[in-house]
């Protein structure tokens, strides 16, 4: 039986580079792609991939948010994140979304290809860069003063994706839409970004979004 793989990714040339790749091996199959995170959940409901590949930054709805409403739906299918970024925060959100796999997109395709198998066996796959630093990071923390662990200035997974949203422009009624909230906590979670990050207009959420590579390229 096939390997059913659906790829999402906002940019077409990567689509086809990724599906030019997973299809070199015998028995896999793209069954679909995606340019949005909320068209890769929809197409997840009807082909049911055993694999997702998804871009963790795509509008309308990023790869963490789709990565938990695809769970929800077919918690047995696999997910593997593809980016540019490597951070330690981030790798945690993922971990916490759901997925098991971590990839960048400058690592080489053989690194995609062992990835893919791995999490199509119910395995994790970090590649070594990332493993390492993962660890160091937990090390870090480890030796670290109670009291000096706990960062309150840090987003959360959720706050990240509204942070992503609003940053592009959605209102918070769009935004509720979007992620399957109440429009008053949408709102919340805009108030509470903004205080935390000592921001005071929607320009500059959009200013941190792109520092901070919150936003798809």
């Amino acid at each position: 039986m096939a390997l059913s793989i659906l790829i999402a990714d906002d940019h077409d040339v990567v689509r086809r580079g990724l599906k030019s790749l997973l299809e070199s091996r015998l028995g896999w199959e793209v069954c679909a792609e995606a340019s949005d995170g909320r068209e890769a959940v929809e197409l997840v409901k009807k082909f049911e991939p055993q694999v997702v590949v998804l871009d963790v930054t795509m509008p309308e709805l990023g790869g963490l948010e789709a990565t938990r409403q695809i769970l929800g739906v077919l918690p047995r299918t696999e997910i593997l994140i593809l980016t540019m970024h490597e951070s330690e925060e981030l790798v945690g959100e993922v971990l916490e979304a759901g997925a098991r796999g971590y990839v960048l997109k400058t690592d080489t395709g053989r690194d995609l290809l062992r990835a893919v198998e791995a999490v199509s066996e119910h395995k994790p796959f970090f590649n070594t860069k990332i493993a390492e630093m993962v660890l160091h990071g937990y090390l870090d923390r480890k030796r670290q003063p109670v009291a000096a662990r706990s960062q309150p200035g840090s987003l959360t997974a959720r706050e990240r994706e509204v942070i992503h949203l609003l940053a592009e422009g959605k209102s918070n009624k769009q935004v509720a839409t979007i992620l399957g909230i109440a429009t008053k906590t949408a709102e919340a979670h805009r108030l509470n970004i903004m205080r935390k990050l000592n921001l005071h207009s929607i320009a500059e959420v959009v200013r941190y979004a792109v520092r901070n590579q919150l936003l798809s390229p």
